[in-house]
């Protein structure tokens, strides 16, 4: 194993994948015994890696520096030359899909495989390859616009991370003119935004009418691997947040005005908690990584080995500096069995967060790697991934007197309310998604006023102090997900409600609670999204009374609090 910043890239060996498949499928058509066609998978999965670790390697560097053009260039390269690979891997699902040791090989390593094998069969193929690459190219245009963004704020060139730090100020002056400043910003940059959108929204909507689908929508719910609910059953989930959730954050608001003994609750008050401040994490970058050290060294053996690992071969880049990608995310360099954590520090506690947030990603990845053989399967899909991640920034609870001192009480405060405050805020974006897939054909102002809409059924507090832009719905141009990954967001949502299972659970037996987490991270997505719920012994979110009996603690023990 070396260190990230060693790590070589070249570029993948594409001939030698095309013949990889090329023989593959050929094997598993004409195979006499299941070994043969075991064989040929393992094979194919060995290119895969190898091609998916230098992808990785190329992203991560590309993002650390958007301005980079050697490896804006190799993106765009390894786009191309990945798309065309689409009908020879269509051929290799479709030889093993149909082969008649495909039960020999469920028997082996479950049926989740083969979902997601046929639910490619149905998402991909050559005709939609031109619509691939464009939009690729368009998600990386979209990323350099949105980092290469910046303004000056009182003396400082601050990009929309550096602001929003400002906007965690106690003086409420400076948080409006930092909010301003960031809805400006915004503005500035809305109408290459708009274009993008408008752009990626068309070539979706063609994508899937390609495949033969009606909408986007149903093409996504498929490539997504939503196997076990259906759009109906995301909007009931959307109704219990509305009628639960969202009272209970419309009276936290409440008691936050009083709290900052200010006359009405503005968005840019939102984010303050204390009058005092917010608690804000002790110490440099490299301090606050070896507090995560010491942290995971004592919350268990395994944690304690994967972030030695993680802190050993440098793999985080995590302070956010002119022309870094937005946001923090977590991936994998297969090769190594490496996670890799990319984050934007900005001196508050969210600092801390996404080393727990993200950290559980990793944690999750690192023990998969180890110990599942299907690569394909040593992640789930969203809806369980982000359990891991969200779970872990509650486990973290006990250790926060390492970060925030005598303040680590209010951090934990900050950060449940936080948490419960955000869910009506995740399902409107899945809503506004919902909405624009089911009318692709909406102008920019019209995508606004559906989400100035949507944001006040599930947050009417929301008060933006008369700032047109916002006013008339610019707000969600701020969320990068909307953009890059469609649909993905009530996943966020989904886990928070199961996060808070465990946190209760915590509250009254952590051992336990914290023996069911980890079963359900070695599982990997070896089965489906309802299965390793009952893996992982949670209850599910979809059915009625779940959101209510998850959050009741958490409502109560914020009543008692805040």
């Amino acid at each position: 194993m070396i260190k990230f910043s060693e790590m070589p890239y070249q570029r993948p060996d594409v001939e030698g994948m095309k013949e990889t498949l090329k023989n593959a499928a050929e094997k598993a058509a004409q195979a006499k015994t299941y070994q043969e066609v075991r064989d040929a998978y393992f094979e194919v999965q060995e290119k895969s890696i190898q091609a998916s670790t230098l992808y990785s390697i190329a992203h991560v560097r590309n993002t650390m520096d958007t301005t980079d053009e050697y490896y804006d260039g190799e993106l765009k390269w390894l786009r191309e030359q990945l798309a065309m690979l689409t009908p020879l891997e269509v051929a290799w699902q479709k030889a093993l899909t149909t082969s008649p040791f495909r039960k020999d090989f469920e028997a082996e390593f479950g049926k989740q495989l083969f979902r997601m094998l046929d639910a490619d069969l149905l998402t991909e193929d050559e005709r939609i390859i031109p619509e691939m690459i464009r939009e690729g190219e368009l998600c990386q245009e979209y990323s350099k616009t949105a980092a290469q963004a910046k303004t000056d704020f009182r003396g400082e060139e601050c990009n929309f991370y550096g602001l929003l730090k400002h906007m965690e100020s106690t003086d409420r002056q400076e948080r409006k003119e930092a909010f301003e400043a960031w809805a400006k910003l915004y503005e500035k940059i809305s109408p290459e935004l708009d274009r993008q959108y408008t752009e990626l929204v068309e070539l979706r909507d063609a994508k899937a009418k390609k495949m033969g689908f009606k909408t986007y929508t149903e093409m996504a719910y498929i490539s997504r691997n939503r196997f076990d609910y259906t759009r109906e059953d995301a909007a009931r989930f959307r109704e219990q947040i509305r009628t639960v959730v969202t009272p209970a954050v419309a009276a936290i608001r409440e008691r936050q005005k009083k709290h900052l003994g200010i006359d009405k609750i503005r968005f840019y008050d939102e984010q303050l908690k204390f009058p005092e401040g917010n608690a804000l994490p002790i110490g440099t970058t490299e301090e606050l990584v070896d507090k995560a050290q010491k942290m995971y060294r004592e919350m268990s053996k395994e944690t304690g080995e994967f972030f030695d690992f993680m802190k050993e071969y440098q793999l985080f880049d995590l302070e956010t500096r002119p022309g870094k990608h937005l946001g923090g995310y977590m991936t994998r360099f297969a090769s190594y069995k490496a996670p890799f954590i990319f984050s934007n520090f900005n001196g508050t506690a969210a600092d801390v967060d996404v080393l727990t947030h993200e950290a559980g990603h990793a944690f999750q990845g690192y023990l998969a790697m180890r110990s599942i053989p299907i690569s394909a399967l040593t992640g789930s899909t969203s809806e369980i991934n982000e359990i891991h991640s969200m779970s872990m920034e509650h486990f973290a609870y006990p250790w926060m007197n390492l970060f925030f001192g005598d303040r680590a009480d209010e951090y934990r405060t900050a950060h449940l309310l936080e948490a419960l405050c955000s869910i009506p805020y995740l399902v409107s974006v899945d809503e506004f998604q919902h909405e624009v897939y089911e009318k692709p054909g909406m102008t920019p102002m019209e995508r606004r006023k559906v989400w100035r809409e949507i944001e006040k059924k599930y947050m009417p507090w929301r008060d933006y102090d008369g700032n047109e832009f916002l006013e008339e719905g610019g707000f969600w141009m701020q969320k990068q997900h909307i953009f890059l990954y469609p649909f993905y967001y009530i996943e966020y949502a989904l886990s928070q409600i199961c996060a808070f299972q465990y946190y209760g659970r915590m509250k009254e037996d952590p051992k336990a609670a914290w023996e069911d987490y980890l079963r359900l991270c070695r599982a990997g997505g070896t089965k489906g999204y309802f299965e390793l719920l009952e893996t992982g012994n949670l209850l599910n979110p979809f059915k009625d009374g779940t959101v209510e009996k998850a959050t009741a603690h958490v409502i109560e023990e914020l009543k008692q609090k805040y």
